[in-house]
């Protein structure tokens, strides 16, 4: 399989380098999730301006096309420099929804790569875990509408959404996959209150209740009890877009350990001259390198035919993310000392994501079993 990127994707990849390298310190970063949005609107309308909102929506509904390997070059980016938009959230999950969702969604496609829309999943519970089946959560037919009961659990970006997709069950028990359905629902509307809170690496969430909220059958996103696959292609699309994430995140904080070892002395000589920490520094950088190569070929496996290889492509690539992720960013706050887990450093901040990474959609474990029941 050929990893090497073509003209267009190559110049895609030397805008958002320039764009991130220029628009996000750690500073800047530190100021956006302290502020009550947790994020910048400007940026997020520049995101719109240069065209990355607009990944895998067709051009006549204002997007740019592309598909994975262009999410992958955007959240590599994102991972680089610890973005705070919720790209992952509204760009790749709802974007995702939103196109095999029917029902009108071409109009709201159009607003979300223009940077006029903000998307959340609402669809892990708290008894859920990581499988997508468990729905608890019900929709009761109520005239031409249904009624929604019911709680859904860390809804990233949630606070901030414009709308929410929130997933719940029209038929079946609480874990099998037929049965679910999606609705579109309006942050303001009423019967739905949501807890705020920020999440371990800076980012916000919140938990979201459902007392009797009344829908029309205009906002069904998708076929009425067909839910699970809707919700089942997209994480798999965002499971990938996260092993990217990742990947980008391992790659900044190896570039700066590696400087710290270069600058830091100790008995009058840079402690990079050491042998044992060049040692550990190699064993980062190929754990880097086969997330990175996972993380690839499983962005180019999303446009396979082939349902099964593509989810077995998602799951290695999680797997190697996890595993990858937390030996880097273990290793560098280790080589840093004390302060890498201070707020100061880049470190700290580094590790916590990469955390978060690793337990979003599924953690290594549950992933490196997944892989072997598909086999």
């Amino acid at each position: 399989m050929d990893l090497s990127l073509n003209d267009e994707q190559q110049l895609l990849a030397d805008s958002v380098a320039r764009f991130f390298a220029k628009t996000y310190t750690v500073e800047r970063r530190r100021a956006l999730v302290a502020s009550e949005l947790g994020y910048a609107r400007e940026n997020w309308k520049q995101f719109a301006e240069l065209g990355w909102l607009g990944i895998g929506i067709p051009e006549d509904l204002g997007g740019i096309g592309g598909g994975p390997v262009e999410t992958m070059i955007v959240m590599e980016g994102i991972g680089r420099h610890l973005v705070a938009e919720p790209y992952l959230a509204s760009a790749v999950i709802g974007g995702a929804l939103l196109s095999r969702g029917g029902n009108g969604a071409a109009d709201l496609l159009v607003d979300l790569a223009a940077g006029n829309l903000t998307l959340a999943l609402a669809h892990g519970e708290p008894k859920s875990r990581f499988d997508l089946a468990h729905v608890e959560t019900r929709a009761a037919r109520e005239g031409n509408g249904f009624k929604l009961t019911g709680h859904k659990a860390v809804v990233q970006h949630a606070p901030s959404a414009d709308r929410l997709i929130v997933s719940a069950r029209t038929s079946g028990n609480v874990a099998t996959a037929d049965g679910i359905t999606l609705f579109l629902l309006p942050a303001k509307t009423p019967g739905m209150t949501l807890a705020p809170y920020r999440t371990v690496d800076g980012l916000r969430a919140a938990d979201v209740k459902l007392d009797g909220v009344v829908v029309g059958a205009d906002q069904v996103l998708g076929p009425v009890d067909g839910g699970h696959a809707l919700v089942e292609s997209a994480v798999e699309k965002a499971i990938v877009a996260l092993s990217a994430e990742a990947v980008g995140a391992m790659e900044a904080l190896l570039a700066l350990t590696k400087e710290y070892l270069k600058t830091r002395k100790q008995f009058g000589v840079p402690i990079g001259s050491f042998q044992v920490l060049q040692h550990r520094l190699v064993d980062m950088f190929m754990a880097l390198e086969l997330a990175r190569s996972t993380a690839e070929t499983a962005s180019r496996a999303l446009s396979d035919p082939d349902p099964r290889y593509r989810a077995r492509a998602a799951a290695a690539a999680k797997v190697q993310a996890g595993r990858a992720g937390r030996l880097v960013a273990q290793e560098a706050v280790q080589l840093h000392g004390g302060m890498g887990m201070t707020d100061e450093l880049a470190v700290g901040h580094y590790f916590k994501r990469l955390m978060a990474i690793d337990v979003c959609f599924g953690n290594a474990d549950w992933h490196q079993r997944r892989f072997a029941d598909l086999a």
